[in-house]
């Protein structure tokens, strides 16, 4: 990965919890997060006691130079989002501006956090399909804005790959959104992600969630291994 393509963007614990449908029981459990990315829902469920380890390719970088990297792209983002705001659903988020604060803040909660949390190994420097942990390490897997996301980018059986990859370190893995952000329908990936996971013992259910801010990325898969015997 070169970190002049990467485009860094930073979502919250409370878009976490909205997201994935996260109860406070959910939040107790061992989760990891993959491709987190500069999101401060480690740090944030981190100060709360919680028990997170997040995964991205970004994090063989330095925090200086992450931060470099969110000042150069950072006004771009915000002007694609002006350009395509029809796109978007303004129901928790009033303005492109609320975003782009709710943003950066976010990234400088991460930011703040990311070197000592890179210390205790909650940071890794990692990236789908092969992941460096035990199976199942972890009672919940959470992928958000990358798998089905960039459809176009992300090839089906590296779908496929992943998910299983996923499926291997945790007992419950949950991703969202299922639209591809080309055009925003359902991912040409997901029926058959969710028929190969089928045929390895992988039940998959889509279920509504309360956030929405893609129009129409109104659900997310949720795939758990089936009770042995």
């Amino acid at each position: 990965m070169k970190l002049s393509e990467v485009v860094p963007w930073g979502r919250s614990l409370g878009e976490y919890r909205e997201m994935f449908s996260l109860t406070g029981s959910d939040l107790d459990k061992k989760i990891l997060g993959c491709g987190d990315g500069p999101a401060c829902f480690n740090a944030e469920l981190s100060k709360t006691g919680g028990t997170i380890v997040s995964v991205d390719p970004v994090y063989q970088f330095s925090e200086e130079q992450i931060r470099m990297r969110i000042d150069e792209v950072y006004s771009q983002v915000m002007g694609q989002v002006a350009k395509n705001i029809g796109d978007y659903v303004w129901k928790n988020m009033g303005s492109p501006e609320e975003l782009g604060k709710v943003r950066m803040d976010s990234m400088i909660t991460f930011l703040n956090d990311y070197e000592a949390g890179k210390k205790e190994g909650r940071y890794v420097n990692a990236s789908l399909p092969e992941l460096p942990f035990a199976d199942n390490e972890f009672d919940l897997a959470l992928c958000s804005h990358y798998l089905f996301l960039y459809s176009r980018h992300v090839n089906e059986a590296q779908h496929i790959a992943s998910m299983k990859e996923l499926c291997r370190v945790a007992g419950e893995v949950r991703v969202y959104p299922l639209l591809s952000i080309d055009d925003n329908t359902q991912s040409r990936h997901l029926d058959s992600v969710r028929t190969a996971l089928s045929e390895n013992g992988i039940t998959t259910s889509l279920v509504p969630v309360e956030y929405e801010f893609q129009k129409g990325a109104t659900e997310m898969l949720v795939a758990k291994q089936e009770p042995k015997g």
